[in-house]
């Protein structure tokens, strides 16, 4: 008996993703030791803990403030002489602390407790400023970047000690001579104005959890280090603390960089990447493609059924092999058994050799020749549009709105079907070449298909690459899972605990990504309702996400301006990338995953080359936030979206061209190409319709979508 099909599944199911590294490991990475600096002997050294203080200290070291505290207070009472004697040891005072904030003495801000004189802080600041500015030219650009870490970290600990005004005063003195990608952040600093603001503050979060790196050459450390010599009255106790435990110095050997060059990189929230972070092994060549020989003349019929002889589809088919042939196998690619994936059905595979006959009759672009574009503008639509996603053969678009629906429709001359009853399914050969056609209700056809499940606007949309399924996401924190066959949700996926800011699917299928506004990223796959790796390291908002060509790696763009690189296998973050002046609006790898490219709210394109993690390209034309980024078939043509309703073009294969890549390293710090107008191919702009994506066919038609309000 037949009976209504189950939604595609693989046929075999992959082995299982390796246990990902411990917490430890991955924050070891990100946050290595850092480069001693030499401070004055007031800072104190640790007793030998008892068992009490070992207790004590494990509690601490897992947020258990509140345990700790019950503890010390029930030893207390059977034995006070021991427990003043732990005390003294840990430096863990035995009264209650402050309910709001200082529970955790291991903590940032247990270490703002000061009984100093609040009015010397402006005089050491005031001190560091002048020791900056009177500098040689060659070091004073990299010491100047030691100013904004510790003019937040002093403003801290004036506010910590209750002495608001002073404060104040020192935040209206000294905050208008911080670079200007900070003043943001020096806003949000300027709310914290009382020492119970310090809970639940983002930014104070921030500054708690890691420390500001700094990268300076070895003979900028240097005159830092002689200048402490100068400074060592017991005042400026207070800036060397800061530096020593809240400063990591990236020292690095060879001459100390220029102003162009350290803007580039710089405006982190918690400062630049250090190099440390950005040594691991990356493999970004493409794996080999699959034995495609049996399946070339079989997709050669379903284009052309019955135009051509046999010795003509013979003759197509043997170019299509000369193709394939031309692939070797690339030395940086990844094994083919690192990330397990289903095998490729028959049908996968003929789907496969269709989009490499395709493929082959593409435009190739260049300054004389570009391409065609079409823009789909969504009229009338009840609610404002949120998401768009066009699937890879351009055959489907899905929209996402603001009313928690989801609409899918055909952009070809014919109508979405339904499966036909149950009881008529029964009746069809299951064993027909055509069976699922032969399933398709031809008389209940409709032009658009729309999903319901949502109670939240939806935020991303993404189609599998054999277009078999949809996945959505929505501020009501949910990801849905949606069979394009019987256009009903079959899974719904819950790990974030707030919105879900977008959702994509890899270029392999399978597994797929997610990001949002709990300041992680995960990892899922269609056939697990619980998230196989959660990439967590953001310090705000992920708010987009992409996968490597070779399905290997995950890009995730933040709020806090910085760009990380995970590895699915391991979930470890591999590579940290700063230099955006805002939050981070999209991210995509060039298609041959060499290079990785962001757009943002500082209206800027930023090239990093993802071996060393390097910024190489920086491009600034548009006249708002960019929103979106693409490739053309081949990577030779970069498009670019902004709000300022234009697609920019630029020639990215002329701009790799002229990289030399042998000479950068993870050391060497290359210069940054900003010359973006001898790049720049083309500018479309639309009327008054607001871009929402773009998209390159397989023969690189340029498509936009955009709502009309």
């Amino acid at each position: 008996m037949a009976a209504v099909p189950s939604p595609p599944t693989p046929t075999s199911s992959p082995a299982p993703l390796p246990s990902p590294l411990p917490p430890s490991a991955s924050a070891s990475a990100s946050n290595p030791t850092p480069a001693p600096l030499i401070m004055p002997s007031a800072i104190k050294k640790e007793e030998p803990d008892s068992e009490l203080s070992r207790v004590l200290k494990f509690l601490q070291e897992n947020q258990l403030g509140d345990a700790a505290e019950k503890v010390k207070r029930a030893f207390a009472t059977s034995s006070p002489s021991t427990a003043s004697s732990s005390s003294a040891a840990t430096g863990i005072k035995t009264e209650p602390a402050t309910p709001n904030v200082g529970s955790q003495p291991n903590n940032v801000l247990a270490s703002y407790e000061s009984e100093g004189d609040p009015r010397l802080y402006e005089r050491v600041y005031h001190d560091l400023v002048e020791f900056v500015h009177n500098s040689l030219d060659l070091y004073r650009h990299e010491l100047a970047l030691i100013l904004y870490p510790v003019f937040v970290h002093m403003y801290l600990e004036l506010i910590y000690n209750s002495h608001e005004s002073t404060g104040k005063d020192f935040l209206d003195r000294f905050s208008v001579i911080q670079e200007t990608f900070f003043q943001e952040d020096i806003k949000k600093l300027s709310f914290i104005s009382k020492k119970e603001h310090m809970a639940g503050s983002e930014l104070m979060e921030n500054f708690q959890t890691s420390q500001f790196t700094v990268r300076m050459s070895r003979d900028t450390y240097s005159q830092l280090r002689q200048q402490k010599k100068y400074m060592s009255e017991k005042k400026y106790t207070i800036l060397w603390n800061i530096i020593q435990e809240h400063l990591y110095l990236d020292v690095y050997e060879g001459i100390a960089r220029n102003k162009g060059q350290i803007v580039s990189t710089a405006g982190g929230v918690v400062g630049e990447a250090n190099r440390q972070a950005n040594r691991t092994k990356i493999f970004h060549g493409l794996p080999k493609e699959p034995d495609l020989a049996n399946y070339l003349s079989v997709a050669a019929e379903s284009e052309d059924p019955g135009e051509e002889g046999d010795k003509a589809k013979k003759k197509k088919a043997k170019k299509d092999l000369s193709f394939l042939r031309k692939q070797r196998n690339d030395p940086n690619a990844p094994s083919a058994n690192r990330m397990p994936f289903p095998e490729l059905k028959d049908g996968d595979k003929i789907e496969k050799a269709k989009k490499y006959r395709e493929l082959q009759k593409r435009l190739r672009l260049t300054n004389e020749s570009l391409p065609s574009a079409c823009f789909y503008t969504v009229l009338n639509a009840k609610e404002s549009v949120t998401a768009v996603e066009l699937s890879d053969d351009s055959t489907l678009i899905a929209l996402g709105f603001a009313n928690a629906s989801v609409q899918v429709w055909s952009l070809l001359p014919y109508k979405l079907k339904p499966l036909k009853p149950a009881e008529t399914l029964m009746d069809i050969d299951q064993d027909a070449d055509d069976v699922f056609h032969r399933m398709m209700d031809d008389n209940k056809g409709e032009a658009f298909k729309e999903f319901l499940g949502h109670s939240g606007p939806v935020y991303g949309l993404s189609f599998d690459p054999n277009k078999d399924f949809l996945i959505s996401c929505s501020e009501d924190g949910s990801i849905r899972l949606w069979s394009l066959q019987t256009w009903t949700c079959i899974v719904n996926f819950r790990g974030h605990m707030s919105p879900v800011w977008q959702v994509l699917f890899s270029p392999l299928g399978y597994y797929f990504a997610s990001c949002g506004h709990d300041k992680t990223a995960r990892l899922w796959s269609t056939e697990q309702s619980q998230s196989l790796r959660i990439f967590a390291g953001h310090f705000s908002d992920v708010d987009c996400i992409a996968f490597h060509p070779n399905g290997n790696y995950v890009a995730s763009g933040s709020s806090d301006r910085s760009v990380r690189l995970w590895d699915c296998v391991t979930g470890a973050c591999v590579r940290l990338m700063t230099g955006h002046k805002k939050s981070i609006s999209c991210v995509q790898f060039s298609v041959d995953g060499r290079f990785l490219v962001t757009g943002g709210e500082d209206r800027r394109i930023l090239v990093w080359d993802v071996v060393y993690g390097h910024l190489l390209g920086d491009f600034e034309s548009h006249g708002k936030r960019i929103i979106a980024l693409g490739f053309s078939r081949g990577g030779s043509t970069l498009a670019s979206a902004s709000f300022d309703n234009s697609i920019k073009l630029w020639n990215f294969e002329k701009f790799t061209s002229e990289l030399n890549l042998e000479e950068v390293n993870v050391t060497h710090n290359p210069n940054v190409d900003k010359d973006s107008k001898r790049l720049h191919m083309a500018t479309f702009y639309t009327k008054d319709t607001g871009i929402a994506g773009l998209h390159f066919t397989r023969r690189n038609l340029l498509i936009g979508v955009g709502a009309f309000h």
